[in-house]
């Protein structure tokens, strides 16, 4: 991707300042409830939209602990766990993964994934941004490929917000690895945050009783009058943002349809249960009834407990003991990504809706032995050595599941070891072109203009993967 140039935009108030000043006058909401609760408002045609759901395994997953397993490689290279059959013949994966392995005939796997970004920051800026540097920045410059699809798509006249993000992918310990970069905080996702599988779970300040609603439209006239004084003093585009903000808060206040779309009681017991009763398997049923609501994008991040010890797919030995980890957080998630997957398909949504489930990038295919550097769940107490994986971003394995797409198949290949692609090699961005595709964006001839006005494309390099086409072969 070219080097943006961007530069500074003259002066903005920190995003929650934004929000104060500007939402003040109905019920000081944050970003987070203004733009989660537009979630399902009225979508008068959602089929003709497609949309994506992405699953983000923070800190990098292994390939050779689930989709792309060596048993037949030297003990230093292969792990403890052997491989089963899937309902596909001549595809296999990992024995973790019962469930998934008796829905293959529902997704492909892409097992050729490569790129350059060998730190979390980079690794993550690349794979959703398309950032070709392979350094660590603290924030992003490109913007990633969910908010670029909220600019493309944003429509005023709609009530629902583009972008979603259930337990959003945003932070990598200081480091940002997501965001609107150039484009702005106003693109910034809806967040969910919390456990949704929790009896406390909610969403604050969705929908109004009617006696509400009429006091709450009065404010909103005020405002604007307040607002219409404040727009001659700004020379930065902040009230840009607030009258967006505005519109969305009142939509979502005044939408009925926006509480169902969040109320997970609405959904069966038993089609909760198999999602599982935690945190990832409700964030992918909330993720899959926003989709089918007409959200364009949910992004949900797999992190925290479920995963061990230090709470991400970050696998080094000094963090934790890979291949406890692996057994510990493994029926979780193969659990949820097999829920989501089958019901996508069970509601008629697998020609609308894609289902991506990666990380940043794959683990080192040789086995490391490093001392722990502290006890808890997956890993050994503090000096004792225990195996792990370190990061490694020659090869990755993307699983991709609806779309239109024909699954049941395998594209890519790695080498005996798992450690470089030997056949059908994509990068970040083929990957990007393949989502912007399948979003009837013609990612070849779009650009948006950076902070200093420049057109920057929106992909630069690389091709939508023929193979990932709806319909394709």
């Amino acid at each position: 991707m070219p080097d943006p140039q961007s530069r500074p935009v003259p002066f903005r108030f920190p995003r929650r300042e934004v929000l104060r000043a500007g939402l003040t006058g109905f019920s000081l909401l944050s970003l987070a409830d203004v733009l989660r609760c537009q979630a399902q408002a009225a979508n008068p045609n959602p089929k003709e939209r497609t949309a994506v759901i992405l699953v983000w395994l923070r800190g990098g997953q292994s390939h050779l602990e689930t989709f792309d397993t060596k048993p037949e490689a030297p003990a230093e290279f292969r792990g403890p766990f052997g491989v089963i059959d899937t309902n596909v013949p001549g595809i296999r994966v990992g024995e973790l993964l019962p469930k998934l392995s008796q829905c293959a005939d529902k997704y492909a796997l892409l097992r050729s994934v490569a790129h350059t970004g060998g730190g979390h920051p980079s690794g993550s800026l690349q794979i959703l941004g398309g950032d070709p540097d392979a350094q660590d920045k603290l924030h992003p410059v490109f913007p990633d490929w969910m908010t670029v699809v909220s600019h493309l798509r944003r429509d005023p006249t709609r009530a629902i917000p583009n972008y979603v993000a259930v337990n959003p992918i945003d932070n990598y310990d200081n480091f940002q690895i997501a965001g609107p970069g150039y484009l702005g905080s106003s693109y910034d996702p809806f967040k969910v945050f919390g456990d949704p599988s929790s009896p406390q779970f909610q969403i604050p300040n969705i929908g109004l009783k009617s006696d509400e609603e009429p006091g709450l439209r009065r404010r909103v006239a005020l405002q604007a009058g307040l607002d219409r004084i404040r727009r001659g003093l700004d020379l930065s585009g902040t009230m840009d943002a607030v009258d967006g903000f505005q519109r969305q808060a009142l939509g979502l206040l005044t939408s009925p349809a926006a509480q169902a779309a969040f109320d997970l009681s609405r959904e069966d017991d038993r089609l909760r249960d198999r999602y599982g009763r935690n945190a990832w398997g409700q964030q992918c049923l909330l993720a899959r009834r926003l989709v089918e609501a007409g959200v364009d994008v949910v992004a949900t991040e797999f992190d925290g407990p479920l995963c061990g010890r230090v709470q991400n797919w970050d696998d080094h030995a000094v963090n934790q003991h890979i291949f406890e980890a692996y057994q510990f957080r493994m029926p979780t998630f193969d659990q949820a990504v097999s829920a989501l997957i089958e019901d996508v398909y069970a509601r008629g949504l697998d020609r609308r809706v894609l289902v991506v489930v990666t990380g940043e990038f794959g683990r080192t295919p040789r086995i490391s032995n490093v001392a722990s550097s502290g006890g808890g769940v997956a890993s050994r107490d503090a000096g004792v050595v225990q195996p792990g994986r370190d990061h490694w971003p020659r090869a990755n394995t993307m699983l991709f599941a609806g779309g239109g797409i024909r699954t049941g198949k395998v594209i890519g290949a790695t080498d005996a070891r798992g450690e470089d692609p030997i056949e059908r090699r994509v990068g970040p961005g083929d990957f990007l072109a393949t989502l912007y595709r399948h979003l009837q964006i013609d990612y070849r001839n779009t650009s948006i203009p950076n902070f200093a006005g420049r057109p920057i494309p929106i992909v630069s390099q690389g091709d939508a993967i023929p193979e990932l086409a709806s319909g394709s072969t």
